[in-house]
């Protein structure tokens, strides 16, 4: 009894100023330099700093993002089993870092066009949860008023052109669009996401080819989860070393 009221006094102690160092973290905007934990491995180019300058007020709203992002993930996991979301639902657990990361170097004047593992992306698009858990449930609140589902996320004022469910599907699709931000002389780029399991696709080389001979402003990211669905990466590829399949195409591994 008494070890319990102590620790509830402690609680009371510490709380104000846990709280308090909180806030104080998340207003603090000094400069801070960071080093990442591995370097960059690259290939037909020169490797980025490993220093890179950024706050405490920043690091803390991508962590915020990614919890969210995350437990968004797990609700939308729990629905599913519950059954009231219906069909597919391809989740991006583990992979939060990804969509910060990029969203922190780019504006909303880049595209961005993904597979079938979505709901985070859109969120780091300025998506909501509500449009989120309408969309997965069929709702015509959703982001694509609800006939899309989980793997068709769209928002287009934000440059967000999907979610796709054929895998690679979505590579040249994106090279359509840096296409046409090229013509039509915008100050943008592309990013087309793609899976290891997509990595062998011809259609991504095919895409890789022409957009190297044009010189579109597109950039094919890899997000190698070690596993195409089911099957393990060392199973599908004879070389897993994505970021050299270019050949011809400057690449650059990013491990975290």
């Amino acid at each position: 009894m008494a070890l319990s009221r102590l620790t509830s006094r402690s609680n009371i102690i510490t709380r104000p100023f846990s709280a308090a160092f909180s806030r104080l973290l998340s207003t603090d905007t000094t400069p801070i330099t960071i080093e990442t934990s591995l370097p960059f491995t690259a290939h037909l180019c020169d490797p980025p700093s490993r220093s890179v300058e950024s706050s405490s007020q920043e690091l803390l709203s991508f962590f915020r993002t990614m919890a969210l992002m995350r437990r968004m993930e797990i609700a939308a996991d729990s629905l599913y089993k519950a059954k009231l979301i219906r069909g597919f639902c391809h989740l991006y657990d583990g992979q939060e870092a990804v969509a910060i990361g990029m969203e922190a170097a780019i504006t909303k004047k880049d595209a961005i066009i993904t597979a079938y593992r979505d709901h985070c992306l859109f969120l780091g698009r300025g998506g909501s949860l509500h449009e989120v858990f309408s969309e997965l449930m069929g709702r015509q609140a959703g982001c694509s008023k609800g006939k899309g589902g989980s793997m068709h996320f769209y928002k287009k004022e934000s440059s967000f052109y999907g979610g796709h469910g054929i895998v690679g599907a979505q590579v040249p699709l994106g090279c359509g669009i840096a296409f046409a931000q090229k013509y039509n002389k915008e100050e943008a780029v592309t990013f087309a996401l793609y899976g290891d399991g997509a990595a062998n696709q011809g259609q991504l080389f095919e895409a890789l080819n022409i957009s190297a001979l044009w010189d579109l402003p597109a950039i094919l990211v890899c997000e190698n989860n070690h596993y195409g669905m089911g099957t393990a990466e060392w199973r599908a590829s004879k070389s897993s070393s994505y970021y050299k399949r270019g050949d011809y195409v400057p690449g650059l591994k990013v491990s975290f």
